[in-house]
């Protein structure tokens, strides 16, 4: 294949990707497949794919410059907890493989999935009972938030439809606010993992170039379509794409 076309190939997969991701977290069902199928080991090609998205998070976070600082105290707060998990789940990576991790991510996608129709079809709860909610309970949440940085630091595939899905029923906040804020906290726990990364494993820069300049792009154009969907069928379609995410890993993993 030539250099040209494997270019090609990058920035095309990373303007889908940036798309998916911005949208719905599901970047890795175009990036991650199409860098294992240029050849990249799999924990490469994830180091290589988490470069690349920090110029989706760029891109998003422009985008959805008004929601982030209309909700600035709740998006550094979720950033700041997703910033330590990435940390630690980064330093894991430099000592552990991803390979054994890797079995347990489609049951993860899929259960992201179930738990993003359940937020949207549950009974909605009246106003004073969110208010009094237990400490124990909000430190369960912020536990999760916590989980998922750690999995963006350790392996990061289809993070993002993990977390847009977990805070849709940890946050009080529409979908659109939501995914801006998962957006944010990915972008910098990505930037952290990167920097462990660059020090610990093998990323292939220059792959990096057209993938991310497609992921800036792609993410750019993400929340805008966000703010111009229904918010019902945009959850039911990520869901979908959850499920056949977790599929194909699921198969590509114990079949394959």
């Amino acid at each position: 294949m030539s250099l040209s076309l494997m270019i090609l190939i990058l920035f095309a997969a990373g303007l889908a990707g940036g798309l998916l991701s911005s949208v719905a977290g599901l970047a890795s069902l175009v990036s991650y497949p199409v860098l294992l199928a240029l050849g990249l080991p799999p924990v490469s090609a994830n180091t290589t794919n988490t470069a690349s998205l920090i110029f989706t998070g760029i891109g998003s976070s422009l985008s959805s410059v008004k929601d982030l600082c209309t909700n600035r105290k709740l998006t550094w707060h979720i950033a700041a907890i997703t910033l330590f998990g990435g940390l630690i789940g980064s330093i894991i990576l430099g000592f552990a493989p991803a390979t054994t991790f890797a079995h347990i991510v489609p049951f993860l996608i899929f259960s992201a999935g179930c738990l993003m129709l359940w937020s949207e079809f549950r009974p909605a709860k009246p106003h004073a009972a969110q208010q009094s909610q237990r400490k124990f309970v909000l430190f369960l949440k912020q536990f999760a938030i916590f989980l998922v940085g750690v999995y963006i630091g350790y392996f990061g595939a289809s993070a993002g439809i993990i977390m847009v899905a977990l805070l849709t029923v940890t946050i009080d906040r529409p979908y659109t606010v939501c995914n801006s804020i998962k957006n944010f906290a990915s972008f910098a726990t990505n930037v952290l993992s990167l920097i462990v990364y660059a020090l610990t494993t093998k990323v292939y820069w220059w792959m990096v170039v057209p993938m991310g300049a497609g992921m800036f792009i792609g993410g750019y154009v993400g929340p805008v379509i966000v703010r111009h969907v229904p918010t019902r069928p945009l959850r039911v379609i990520v869901s979908i794409g959850a499920f056949g995410l977790a599929g194909y890993l699921f198969y590509t993993t114990y079949f394959k």
